[in-house]
């Protein structure tokens, strides 16, 4: 025996286990073990193409596989497939399982790991993953603020009615993520502990996540607070109607975040069962309207729903406690006396909200907390329309805090041992009232119907009825309106005119007495124009980029005009796809033959309805520009004062998804500024648009016009 053996007795004797291990499982176990350990020698194993039914031998190490066929099973038994053994974020290459093109496969009790990504499925219809494990696949926990790619455990893009069941995939980058894929199922799996997200959904519709292990999502270093946006779950960019139940959500930077940076709100999203406690940051936090949430867990916390610019949310029967504590997470603390909150919504719109039969018990700060713009001191938005019954609030510093805020029931919230004092209406709240009433656990909330149209016409009268509204035990029903004027009126049915062109909202409560359900209308307010080219004139229409230096490898971007039914004025609007879209910015020019004769005389602005999709996750770079051409190759811009982004800066909330007004004056004001004298013939005009990346744009213009 070699004397360093003899000086290491431990060493020895870890030999001599290891044999006796191996005579005692017999030689098999041996040749496994030997396989293992020589797993690096077959990271440059050929791809293996699957083309018909296959079972791995889960005695052998495998390299990549690809899926090339449909309605086959692949059935690892237990086999591993190994890339990079090293575990630095640059050494993971490639994908474990790549299946594109091909449907109504089933892969199975397979492992992958040091690979960028596990399994990738792309275009695919009725896909099956079961019992799969996709750990240890890229993972970095050490990187910074920002994107990082879609990778780690499993990429799903473009893939239809496909089942995920009982996969695991720990410590990656992001375990799961579906992107523009719909009506998918995803249960039971452990999505734990990742370095990004557990959960990533963009442009993902209708998919049911189900009693899946979404845990331990955050990427954070030894005193640092706000864990660079790390979240167990992430959705954003159109990701609708989606069905969230019983999933542990803990332990995350955010527990579920619906973000939205671009502007393109996720809605319809319905969140039952789940969660979302011990968050670094906010146990749930929302950006976005008409979702639903019922029955969370939103506790210990800095925050249990940050829900700011969340109009038109639900949230009913949740725990939202112990939140922002000193001995808890406290990041953040924005409400007075450095509070936090069980519920707040806050840095945006909140208009039309109902909170039910909540309990925000023991949190440093509000309970419940309805803030409007602080900056503008209510001005630009408010806390309005909103609904607080039968909510259980105790041991919070304030159980009810409002600021700048209209028209806000109050009925049959429990108030015990708030420190300060129960409700608090910290300055420029109307309309506010509390009722208290005896509660018969036998009757139900109302059902709320309006009708009425979503677009009126300047100065002419419009109509909106209570019709259909209900009551399940035929108890007599009161409704209350309100038109955006911070005046509530009774009966069932509202008329008004609207004097100015823009967006309004009009709201309505409907009350049986114990229960009050609010519903809401969403109102354009339009003025008839002498349209230019958006109305029945695509063909007419060109695109143009203005490049920073012309190169010959430059991209070219290109665009699509429609006429489309999504409209405001006349009848129809103008779509546009530009698609490629170069990443410069785009000149949507008519004529694009610059051949018009418009006469300038007593026009003092130019205006138009616009609605956008822009995919990149930055969003818009500054806008939108205009350009009035003159004779003689003469031009005139108007575009956004140094230091406005007006393609961000929305007047309303809700239209970062719905129409926007832009009615510029051609010589400027305190929010635009030109160059170059305005024509007093103009022949033709080009609306401009600029994103930080490079996706295809949509875009919809209507009502184009000078005035």
């Amino acid at each position: 025996m070699p004397c360093c053996v003899r000086k290491n007795p431990r060493r020895s004797l870890g030999k001599r286990v290891i044999l006796a291990t191996c005579m005692a499982l017999g030689w098999l176990a041996l040749a496994g073990f030997v396989v293992a350990q020589s797993a690096v020698q077959d990271i440059q194993a050929p791809v293996f193409d699957i083309t018909s039914d296959t079972t791995l031998d889960p005695a052998r190490v495998y390299g990549p596989i690809r899926i090339k066929k449909s309605g086959i099973t692949l059935d690892g038994k237990g086999a591993w497939l190994v890339g990079s053994p090293t575990g630095k974020p640059k050494a993971f290459k490639g994908t474990a399982i790549l299946a594109e093109g091909v449907s109504h496969v089933t892969v199975k009790n397979l492992n992958a790991k040091g690979f960028e990504t596990g399994l990738v499925v792309r275009d695919a219809v009725g896909f099956t993953v079961e019992n799969c494990n996709f750990s240890d696949n890229f993972h970095d926990p050490d990187f910074g603020w920002g994107e990082n790619g879609r990778r780690g455990g499993i990429l799903l893009e473009r893939v239809r009615q496909s089942r995920l069941r009982g996969n695991k995939a720990n410590r990656v980058w992001d375990a799961c993520a579906l992107v523009d894929s719909v009506e998918n199922t995803l249960e039971n799996n452990d999505f734990s502990h990742t370095s990004n997200t557990c959960l990533k959904l963009w442009t993902a519709c209708r998919n049911s996540i189900r009693n899946n292990k979404l845990s331990h999502g955050i990427r954070i270093s030894p005193g640092e607070v706000h864990a660079r946006d790390s979240t167990s779950v992430l959705i954003e960019s159109g990701s609708n109607d989606n069905r969230f139940v019983d999933n542990d959500c803990t332990h995350g930077g955010d527990g579920i975040f619906i973000r939205v940076l671009n502007g393109w709100c996720s809605v319809g999203n319905h969140f039952e069962g789940n969660d979302c406690s011990f968050a670094n940051n906010n146990a749930v936090e929302c950006w976005a309207p008409r979702n639903t949430f019922v029955r969370n867990k939103a506790n210990h916390s800095s925050y249990g729903f940050w829900m700011g610019g969340s109009d038109q949310s639900r949230l009913i029967d949740n725990e939202a406690s112990f939140n922002g504590l000193a001995t808890g997470q406290h990041n953040s603390p924005h409400l007075p006396d450095q509070g936090h909150a069980g519920i707040v919504f806050m840095f945006g719109s909140s208009s039309h909200t109902l909170a039910r039969g909540n309990k925000c018990e023991g949190n440093n700060g509000a309970g419940i907390a309805l803030i409007g713009d602080l900056d503008s001191k209510g001005k630009k938005w408010r806390a309005c329309h909103w609904v607080i019954e039968n909510n259980t609030l105790a041991d919070n510093r304030w159980h009810i805090y409002a600021r700048h805020a209209d028209w806000v029931e109050l009925r049959n919230n429990q108030y015990r041992g708030s420190t300060v004092r129960d409700v608090l209406l910290d300055g420029d709240v109307n309309h506010f009232a509390e009722r208290h009433v005896p509660l018969d656990a036998k009757v139900q909330p109302p059902v709320a119907r309006l009708h009425g149209p979503a677009s009126v016409r300047v100065g002419q009268q419009a109509v909106w009825n209570a019709e259909g509204s209900s009551d399940p035990a035929g108890r007599a029903l009161r409704f209350t309106w309100d038109k955006g004027d911070g005046a509530p009126r009774e009966g069932k049915e509202l008329r008004a005119v609207f004097a100015k062109a823009g967006f309004q909202r009009i709201g309505l409560n409907v009350d049986n007495g114990m229960w009050t359900e609010p519903a809401w209308r969403d109102v354009y307010v339009v003025r008839e124009v002498m349209e230019l080219g958006t109305e029945g004139t695509p063909a007419a229409w060109g695109i143009e980029d203005f490049h920073d230096r012309k190169r010959s490898d430059q991209q070219t971007s290109k665009a699509r005009f429609f006429d489309s039914a999504e409209h405001l004025v006349g009848k129809t609007s103008l779509g546009v796809e530009i698609n490629p879209y170069a990443g410069f910015r785009a000149a949507l020019t008519y004529p694009r033959a610059k051949d018009a004769k418009w006469e300038m005389a007593g026009k003092t602005r130019l205006s138009f309805w616009l609605k956008a999709v822009n995919e990149d996750v930055t969003g818009w770079q500054g806008g939108p520009f205009v350009v009035l051409h003159g004779e003689g190759g003469k031009k005139c811009l108007i575009e956004p004062r140094k230091g406005r982004d007006l393609m961000r800066e929305m007047e309303n909330n809700e239209a970062r998804e719905g129409w926007r007004l832009f009615a510029i004056p051609l010589l400027g004001d305190e929010r635009w500024q030109t160059e170059g004298d305005l024509p007093k013939m103009v022949t033709g005009v080009s609306l401009c648009f600029d994103s930080w990346g490079a996706p295809a744009l949509r875009l919809w213009l209507d009502g184009l016009g000078l005035e």
